[in-house]
C-alpha cells in the first residue's frame, strides 16, 4: 500500500501541463499503434483518432494497426531500428523488458492529475518499473466461469455471486455432479496455462514469484500456489470432470462444445462474451458467474491493457496528451464496451452502462475490486521463464504425465536459474 500510495504521490507532485496543440514550429503528427482487433474496438479507436484530429489542428494522429500475436517482437526491432510508434498500446506484463532497456518514456511529470487520480494505486502498480510509470493502465479483465444456464438451474446446483461465491472445494464437487455420460462439468482451454493458472491463484494466496531485500526474484511454489493446478489437475485426472481434449485449446476453440451441451462450464476471460453473442444459436441461455474463490477471496491477478510513449518520440507531451484525451472517462467507456472489458479509471467503471445484467456486465464489474496486478508483473525474464519452464510443465502436469512434486522442481530449479541471468 506504501508503495502504491508513493506511486500516486510522485506522479501527481510532478504531473506537468500536457500540451493540445504543439508550438509554433508547424503541425505534429504523432503515430499511434492500436492492438484493437475486435470490430466494435478497433471502431471506437479510430472513431477517438477522427475526434482528436478534427479538433487539433497542430498536432495530427495516425492510426496504424498492430497485432497482439506478434506485438512483442514487432516493437522491439522498431525499437532498436529507431522506428518505434510514439504511442503504444501493449499490455502491462510485455512492458518489464522495454521499461527497464530504456525504449519506453518515464511518465511522470507528463500526465494530467485528472488522470492519476482517476485510476487507482493498484492498477499503477503494473506499469511501475524501478522508480518509473511506463505505460498507462486502462482496460482490464477478470477470468470469470461462462455457464450453461439452463444445465445449471436443471441440476439444482447453488449459483454463485459476487457476494457468495464457490470455493475452489465447492467447485470440484460441482463441476463433478454436473458430469457424466460423455460432458463435463467444465473445460478448461489452457493452450497457454501459465498466465490463468497464477492469475487465479492469488485468489488461494499464491504468489510464486518472491523478491528478497536485495531487490532479486526467486520462485517458490508454496500451499496456496499448489491449490488452483491441483484442482484442476484432478478434475482431469481423478474426477473426470474436466475435458481432457481441451487443455492444448485456446478459449474460442472451446465454445462449439459449449453450445452443443459437451460442457456446463467455461473459464474465460471476460471480453470473451463478444464472441460468445455474435455465435451461440438461437435460445442458447448463458450467464457469466465469479471464478471460484479461495483463502484471499475473489482476488486475482491482471495485466492491464496499456498505453505508453517512445523513449526516442521527439513529441512526449503531445503524445501524453493524446492518452490523456483518448482515456477521458466518457471516451475510456466507449473503449471498454468496445473491447467488452474493464475500465481502469473509477469514473468510467461507474457508468451504468457497465452495470446491466445483460450479457453479464454486472459480474464482471463487480469484481473489478478484487483485481491484483498479475504476479510476474514486474519479473525480469518472465517471458522466457513461462515460454521455456512453466508453459511445457504445467502442460505435462495437466495432462498427468507428471506429478505435482515434479512440476514443483521444475518451476523452481529451472526457472531461478532462468531468471538469475536476468538477474545478475
Amino acid at each position: 500500500m506504501r508503495t502504491g500510495a508513493l506511486i500516486v504521490a510522485v506522479l501527481l507532485l510532478l504531473s506537468g501541463c500536457t500540451a493540445g496543440d504543439g508550438d509554433d514550429e508547424g503541425p505534429v503528427t504523432l503515430r499511434f499503434q492500436s492492438l484493437a482487433w475486435q470490430e466494435e474496438s478497433v471502431r471506437a479507436n479510430k472513431d477517438l483518432v477522427k475526434e482528436w484530429n478534427a479538433t487539433h489542428s497542430h498536432v495530427k494522429v495516425e492510426y496504424v494497426q498492430g497485432s497482439w500475436s506478434s506485438v512483442h517482437d514487432q516493437l522491439l526491432t522498431s525499437f532498436e531500428g529507431g522506428e518505434a510508434p510514439d504511442i503504444i498500446h501493449d499490455a502491462s506484463d510485455d512492458l518489464a523488458d522495454f521499461a527497464y532497456g530504456g525504449y519506453l518514456a518515464d511518465l511522470t511529470g507528463l500526465l494530467p492529475a485528472r488522470l492519476v487520480s482517476d485510476i487507482p494505486r493498484r492498477s499503477w502498480e503494473t506499469t511501475t518499473f524501478g522508480d518509473g510509470v511506463y505505460g498507462v493502465p486502462f482496460l482490464q479483465e477478470p477470468r470469470v466461469l461462462v455457464a450453461d444456464a439452463h444445465w445449471l438451474k436443471r441440476s439444482g446446483v447453488r449459483i454463485p455471486t459476487p457476494e457468495h461465491p464457490w470455493g475452489w472445494a465447492e467447485f470440484r464437487q460441482i463441476t463433478e455432479q454436473l458430469s457424466g455420460d460423455g460432458t463435463y462439468g467444465v473445460a478448461w482451454p489452457l493452450k497457454e496455462p501459465v498466465s490463468a493458472t497464477l492469475n487465479l491463484s492469488l485468489s488461494a494466496g499464491g504468489q510464486l514469484f518472491h523478491r528478497g531485500a536485495d531487490g532479486k526474484v526467486t520462485v517458490r511454489f508454496g500451499a496456496g500456489d499448489e491449490v488452483v493446478p491441483r484442482t484442476i489437475h484432478d478434475q482431469v485426472g481423478a474426477d473426470h470432470s474436466a475435458s481432457p481434449t481441451t487443455l492444448g485449446s485456446g478459449g474460442s476453440d472451446t465454445l462449439p462444445g459449449f453450445f452443443g451441451g459437451r460442457y456446463a462450464m467455461v473459464p474465460l476471460g471476460f471480453s470473451y462474451r463478444q464472441q460468445i453473442v455474435q455465435q451461440a444459436p438461437e435460445g442458447f441461455d448463458w450467464q457469466v458467474l465469479p471464478a471460484p474463490a479461495g483463502a484471499d477471496g475473489l482476488a486475482q491477478g491482471v495485466s492491464p491493457q496499456t498505453l505508453s510513449v517512445a523513449e526516442d518520440s521527439p513529441h512526449k507531451r503531445e503524445a501524453a496528451a493524446f492518452i490523456d484525451f483518448l482515456l477521458r472517462p466518457r471516451n475510456m467507456v466507449r473503449l471498454a464496451l468496445g473491447d467488452w472489458m474493464l475500465p481502469t479509471g473509477t469514473q468510467a467503471l461507474a457508468d451504468p452502462a457497465l452495470h446491466t445484467a445483460k450479457d453479464g456486465w454486472a459480474t464482471g464489474t463487480a469484481l473489478a475490486e478484487h483485481l491484483r496486478p498479475a504476479p510476474a508483473q514486474s519479473v525480469r525474464g518472465y517471458a522466457e521463464w513461462k515460454d521455456k519452464v512453466a508453459t511445457p510443465a504445467f502442460q505435462e502436469y495437466y495432462s498427468g504425465a507428471i506429478g505435482l512434486g515434479e512440476l514443483r522442481e521444475r518451476l523452481e530449479k529451472d526457472g531461478n536459474l532462468v531468471l538469475a541471468r536476468y538477474q545478475r
